[in-house]
């Protein structure tokens, strides 16, 4: 499983800089001027986790595996995006296909860098970017219920769903996101959503982009924005995106000096995997072995079996018991084998709720 994030965002205001951060490379074109990313950018990037580099340390295997996080960096969207305006609804469906979305929004004045509505206001920047992508939902609903009315003659199961569907689609047309719904816990609401994958009901991430001086106090554009995602119980990060940009490259102690001179303690871009993780439920476990130390990602709350059927289905489909150490145990007595003679290595079954952090070897027969 990998966390995957979809970066959006009016052009120009910093979705690439922080894009080109994510991946420790430059590869999204950075420009001062609307669409300078004309195709939208993926990369794969490793989730920071100290646990594991120490574990890491201890075994000493052959290679190291983070979990990671899928991003998605898509082209500006402007007002008339979901009906061809600017580089057009395209890019829309690649949003579609992530679990969450960071958006960006400009957080700072700056004469030399150009605003595609030539001045800064986040919180109507917000509302450009949501009410595109609520049309965008609105468009892909109306097909579905038009298909669905024309087979109703012949599955009249299909009433319940319709009714569900109608009632979101008034919702939507009144320029609410699908995960304001108040009946989201309905089942019909709930296949229809599961179905047709809203932009709007994903969990969103709102990322003010700062100039040096907002990353020590916020500004009055950081306050709107974190006021609106409080509001909303979604959650908010505020960054540099050219100071992280800045970071790339850097060896730990530059690193760590660079961050003290702004006076932070943790780097933007770690708040955002860290705060991706929270908003969808995230965790880490771990396998540690001379071949492999590697961190793998479930769901918190899943169990044991299903925490194996991440490194494979035959893991999950055979499983017999799981060898669990908790990693600070695994650390102070530092190897599996001092572990067990501890006696803090734990046989648990199926019904084991697996924690973050937990150092693992699963047993299975197939």
């Amino acid at each position: 499983m990998s966390l995957s994030i979809g970066i959006v965002g009016l052009p120009n205001v910093g979705k690439s800089t922080l894009f080109n951060a994510l991946t420790k490379a430059q590869n999204a074109e950075s420009a001062n001027y609307a669409f300078c990313t004309i195709e939208p950018n993926k990369a794969v990037v490793p989730v920071p986790d100290k646990r594991i580099e120490k574990l890491a340390e201890l075994v000493n295997p052959q290679r190291v595996q983070h979990s990671t996080v899928d991003f998605v960096d898509i082209a500006g969207l402007v007002a008339g995006a979901s009906k061809g305006e600017g580089l057009g609804n395209k890019f829309l469906a690649n949003i579609r296909e992530t679990q969450a979305i960071l958006h960006v929004v400009r957080c700072f004045d700056d004469d030399d860098v150009i605003h595609v509505s030539n001045s800064v206001d986040p919180l109507r920047d917000i509302e450009v970017i949501e009410t595109e992508l609520v049309l965008a939902d609105v468009q892909i609903l109306d097909n579905r219920l038009e298909r669905m009315k024309k087979q109703l003659k012949g599955d009249k199961t299909l009433a319940p769903k319709i009714d569900a569907a109608e009632k979101l689609l008034a919702h939507m047309n009144e320029g609410n996101l699908v995960s304001s719904f108040p009946n989201l816990d309905d089942k019909h609401v709930a296949a229809v959503i599961d179905e047709l994958r809203f932009i709007t009901a994903k969990n969103i991430i709102y990322c003010a982009n700062v100039d040096e001086e907002g990353l020590t106090e916020d500004n009055d554009y950081v306050k709107q924005v974190s006021a609106l995602a409080q509001e909303r119980g979604a959650e908010f990060v505020k960054i540099s995106a050219k100071m992280e940009e800045e970071l790339v490259g850097l060896e730990d102690e530059e690193y760590q000096e660079f961050l003290d001179s702004y006076g932070v303690t943790e780097a933007g871009l770690d708040k955002i995997i860290r705060t991706g993780f929270h908003s969808l439920g995230l965790i880490s476990y771990f396998t540690a072995g001379v071949k492999e130390v590697r961190a793998w990602t479930i769901h918190d709350g899943d169990k044991a079996p299903q925490a194996a059927g991440v490194i494979h289905t035959d893991f999950e489909r055979g499983f017999i018991r799981a060898e669990v150490i908790g990693y600070d145990h695994y650390v102070q007595h530092g190897s599996e084998t001092k572990c067990r003679a501890e006696g803090v290595l734990r046989v648990e079954g199926k019904e084991y709720v697996v924690k973050d952090g937990d150092v693992i070897h699963f047993l299975f027969n197939v």
